[in-house]
Parts: C-alpha cells; sequence; structure tokens
C-alpha cells in the first residue's frame, strides 16, 4: 500500500501510522513478543467514531483488519491490512445501583477492579491485572471466581460493536449477533465497549500452596482428588514448572520443580481454612500464603507475568480426570521434558457446566478440568516446540472434548478450520458460520481463531 492510500481515511481524532512513521513500532507492540502485527495502515482508535472510519475504509479497499489492546491473546498477526489499536479507550462508567460497568475498548482489568471497588463490587476478571477487560470476554472469560459464576461473557449486558459494514450497532440479550460475539473472540466486528454486571464482592479468600520437588506428585495427586467435592464457590488450579536457575527468579525457587495450587473462595476464612486442609497435609510448604485479601489484591493468587514476553500455549478440555490422565501428563510435561513447559490444570464444572443466559458461543460445558501447556519459544528450542506440544495434547486425548480459543496462545500456523471448530460443537460452529457469511461475508474480521463464513 502506498502512503497516499490513506488520504482516503477520514480523518480521526487517534494518530494514524504507516510502516517507516515514528512511533509506528511503539503503537504495534503488544505483551506477546513471539508474534508482531505488521499492518500496512494502523488507527490508534481514540473512540468508536475512529473504529468505524477504519472498518469502513478496510472494507473498501478489501483489506483484513486486526485489533490490539493489551497484546496478551496475539497469535494470527496480520500482514498488511488494517491494525486498529484501543488502548487509548478507557472510559469505564460504573453504575452503582445497577451494578453494571460500561467499559470502553481499551480497558485494562486492573483499572476496572479499582473502579468497581470504589463501589463495594467486583466484576468476574481473570488472573492478570493488564489483559483488556473486552478481548477476555469475547473468549469467554474463565476467571479467578468462574465455577462459582461462570463465564464472563454470560454476565454481559450490552455490546457496541463496529460490523464489517462500518455500522455502529449496540447489540442486547435476544439480538441474533449477541450470543454470537460472545465466544468467538472478535470474528464479528471490533467491540468499542462493553455493558457487565458487576457483583457485591469486596474480598476473597485465596493465595497459594507451594510445594518442592519430591511433592510435586503428590500434591498433584491430592489436588485432583480434592477438587472432585469441594463447592462451586472454591475454583482453583495447579501448575507444574521447573525454575531455571537464573537471577530472574527468586533464589529459592531456582533450578527447583515446584508445583503451586491457587486457591480462590468466596466462602469464611474459617470454611477457606477447613476446605484447604487436605492440600496442606500433603506436607511441607515452601509458600502458604493464603488469606482473606482485598478483591483488588485477588491478582496475587495467580501472580502472572508483569512483563512483555514471547510464548506459546495450548489446551485440552477435559472430561474427566483420573490418575491415568494426570500421570501421562506428568511424564510428557515434567522436569526432563526436552523443551521446558508450564504445565497447568484448572477446575472448571459448577457454574461453567450449566448452560448461561443469553447463548453465548460457549460450547463443551461437559468438560470438568481445562489442561494447559506453555512454552517460551527461543532460537533453541523452536524446531521442537511443536512435536512437544502435540505429544502432550495425544497424552490427553482419550479424555479431551475440545479445546478453549482463548486459551490457545501464538500457533498461527495451526489456527485453521479444524483448530477452531474444536471449540465447538457441530451445530454451534455451523450457526456462527452461517451469520459470519450473512455479517462478515468478506471476512474482514479473520486474524484470530478464524469462523469462515459459508
Amino acid at each position: 500500500m502506498t502512503k497516499t492510500a490513506i488520504t482516503e481515511l477520514p480523518a480521526t481524532t487517534g494518530p494514524v501510522f504507516q510502516p517507516g512513521d515514528t512511533g509506528y513500532d511503539v503503537e504495534i507492540a503488544g505483551f506477546q513478543t513471539a508474534y508482531t502485527h505488521r499492518p500496512a495502515v494502523v488507527v490508534g482508535a481514540a473512540h468508536a467514531e475512529d473504529v468505524r472510519a477504519a472498518v469502513e475504509y478496510a472494507a473498501r479497499h478489501g483489506l483484513p483488519v486486526a485489533v490490539q489492546n493489551t497484546g496478551h491473546g496475539l497469535s494470527v498477526a496480520t500482514d498488511g491490512g488494517v491494525l486498529i489499536t484501543t488502548r487509548r479507550m478507557t472510559d469505564i462508567r460504573i453504575d452503582a445501583d445497577a451494578r453494571t460497568a460500561l467499559v470502553a475498548a481499551g480497558v485494562q482489568a486492573g483499572a476496572l477492579i479499582e473502579a468497581a471497588a470504589a463501589h463495594g463490587l467486583a466484576p468476574l476478571n481473570g488472573s492478570s491485572l493488564s489483559v483488556g477487560v473486552v478481548g477476555y470476554t469475547l473468549g469467554g472469560g474463565i476467571g479467578i471466581l468462574a465455577r462459582e459464576f461462570g463465564y464472563a461473557a454470560e454476565h454481559v449486558r450490552g455490546i457496541e460493536i463496529v460490523t464489517a459494514d462500518g455500522r455502529l450497532r449496540r447489540l442486547e440479550p435476544g439480538d441474533e449477533l449477541f450470543g454470537a460475539v460472545l465466544g468467538t473472540g472478535g470474528n464479528f466486528g471490533v467491540v468499542t465497549a462493553l455493558e457487565l454486571a458487576l457483583l457485591p464482592i469486596t474480598t476473597v479468600y485465596g493465595g497459594q500452596l507451594q510445594f518442592d520437588t519430591p511433592l510435586v506428585a503428590p500434591a498433584l495427586e491430592a489436588w485432583r482428588l480434592w477438587t472432585r467435592d469441594v463447592p462451586e464457590q472454591m475454583t482453583s488450579a495447579i501448575t507444574m514448572m521447573a525454575f531455571p536457575d537464573i537471577p530472574a527468579f527468586p533464589p529459592h525457587l531456582r533450578g527447583r520443580y515446584v508445583a503451586t495450587i491457587n486457591i480462590a473462595f468466596t466462602g469464611s476464612a474459617e470454611e477457606g481454612e477447613r476446605l484447604v486442609a487436605p492440600l496442606r497435609a500433603v506436607g511441607a510448604r515452601m509458600a502458604d500464603d493464603l488469606r482473606v485479601m482485598p478483591y483488588t489484591e485477588s491478582h496475587a493468587i495467580y501472580r502472572d507475568p508483569e512483563h512483555p514476553h514471547p510464548y506459546l500455549a495450548t489446551n485440552a478440555l477435559l472430561s474427566d480426570l483420573p490418575a491415568d490422565a494426570t500421570d501421562a501428563f506428568l511424564e510428557a510435561t515434567g522436569p526432563d521434558s526436552p523443551v521446558p513447559v508450564i504445565a497447568g490444570l484448572r477446575h472448571l464444572g459448577g457454574a461453567l457446566g450449566r448452560p448461561g443466559p443469553n447463548g453465548i458461543a460457549m460450547d463443551h460445558r461437559d468438560a470438568e478440568y481445562i489442561a494447559r501447556v506453555l512454552t517460551m519459544p527461543n532460537p533453541d528450542n523452536a524446531g521442537q516446540i511443536g512435536d512437544r506440544l502435540s505429544l502432550v495434547l495425544k497424552t490427553l486425548q482419550p479424555w479431551t472434548l475440545g479445546q478453549n480459543l482463548n486459551f490457545l496462545y501464538g500457533g498461527g500456523d495451526q489456527a485453521g478450520e479444524e483448530q477452531t471448530r474444536a471449540g465447538y460443537s457441530p451445530a454451534t460452529y455451523d450457526r456462527l458460520a452461517g451469520l459470519k457469511a450473512k455479517y462478515d461475508p468478506a471476512n474482514l474480521f479473520r486474524n484470530n481463531r478464524n469462523i469462515r463464513p459459508h
């Protein structure tokens, strides 16, 4: 595309960049550094009208549209086309009486948590403060309290979206596109704002239990058995990781293979202490910081990385978690793996297992667990990562129902129709593909786990 081509782009409040412009590289950068968008045009949207103008321009020229706020979930990067960055759209409006928040497309989870807390309320956020609220919710949103309250997307009350025809629409429950937009990660347009329900939650009992190398397998087995009987108010996960012996990590973790159990419980501290007793009985903990914390500190339950870095990840939604499954998972991902990986299991079920309101596009609700594997690519392991991740998925195949598309990071070369179909039932996928043909027949919004129009 020539520099003069953007003269057809209507004037925008936010900046516009093309390759070679000062500020272009900064504008396209995101949290995920393994992949980077390389668009022909970047529109730094300041409000919904900028988004509308960018989409209209792209449609007129037959250009694909990509969207980025923080870049946490980037995996299918655009090469050419139009990138709309939304980080300047940071308005938050809390209606304390209605217990709702209207959040613009650039709002991050931490900002929403703080704004809601000022009114004694909380959103259904995930584990990281720096993740974009809109992107997280469009993928469904499995949050730290997911077993009790279900998907974050089930708590959306309204959607403001620019569709492929350049129209800014307001979608509400019952509208044809409402449930399709939620769970499909940007396949149907650029969401400029979401209206979300908030919950009257101010504290949570939670934190981490951490076990050293000899207790990793016993901790995993104890957690596996424990999850079969805990109430829905308890949402938990376990992660196994071999920490490199490098200064970037605390001295007590360097060179250790560690299991970390993450706990989030909305009941009393006394009940929380009673429930976690079987986990503490595994043995001595390297760390045990379970406590009642202000909800504004709930990010301490997972302590996700704060700095941009490269990563690849895959997952499998599991119907069950017998000992054979955890044994196979541990063997495929343990410290002897030729490619170092972070291996985790999250307990699902509860409200996630029941059909939610508004028909959001989240299937495989009979999954009881999700297994996740994440690795950090580098020149030394690039040729082995794909085979290792495929091997892990193969070991879990007997219990696999499908995949959660929101937890697929990187691997854009594998982001074909087969992989996208694995996120939905055949009937749901066909319905979504039909809606895609109606609202985005040219597949303008395809830099994602794409639903192809038919």
